[in-house]
């Protein structure tokens, strides 16, 4: 009689787990980390520029939380692009997702604005007409700086699905003089 190969049991799956986790824990960190820094500055930029015409705005805690929020979205979105189409080229597929995270960012700011003008006492139809009063040159020039902000953080990610996983890792902590390869 052969050998009877046993039933590794959960015991085998909890290192391949427990990686897994450590591996998205590391990912949300990074994108996390990388999103709270331009919407920091992208806040500290709009507070300086305000600061001159009187106004004083400072609302830097809502950059980490909308950082936070997009960053775990962001993550999700990956598992999902293994269901989803892609576009016909590499430039077309990073545009293609970048606009649809812009897209979900801007859904979140508006969820946002809405809970800003909650905890100020104002109706969402307040929030809104206080929000429509913007101009729109104003909400065209911030949609541009948040697609900047996302177009590298997508062309990584697509990237990183194209040449597997650890690879871009590998190459930006692989020593210059090592050499490209």
């Amino acid at each position: 009689m052969g050998d009877i190969e046993r039933d590794p049991g959960p015991a085998a799956a909890r290192p391949a787990l427990k990686e897994w986790l450590r591996e998205e824990l590391r990912d949300f960190a990074l994108v996390a980390a990388y999103l709270w820094i331009c919407f920091f500055l992208l806040m500290l930029y709009k507070s300086a520029v305000l600061r001159e015409a009187g106004v004083h705005f400072l609302p830097l805690g809502f950059a980490i939380g909308k950082a936070l929020i997009l960053a775990k979205f962001l993550l999700l979105s990956r598992r999902a692009a293994k269901y989803t189409r892609h576009a016909r080229t590499l430039a077309g597929d990073i545009a293609l997702q970048s606009l649809l995270c812009l897209l979900l960012l801007l859904a979140l700011t508006a969820v946002e604005e809405v809970i800003v003008g909650w905890a100020r006492g104002h109706s969402i139809v307040q929030t809104i007409a206080e929000q429509g009063r913007r101009s729109p040159f104003e909400t065209i020039v911030e949609c541009l700086l948040l697609l900047l902000v996302l177009v590298p953080l997508v062309s990584l990610k697509v990237y990183s699905r194209i040449v597997g996983p650890g690879a871009v890792r590998a190459l930006l902590v692989r020593s210059a003089s090592n050499g490209p390869g």
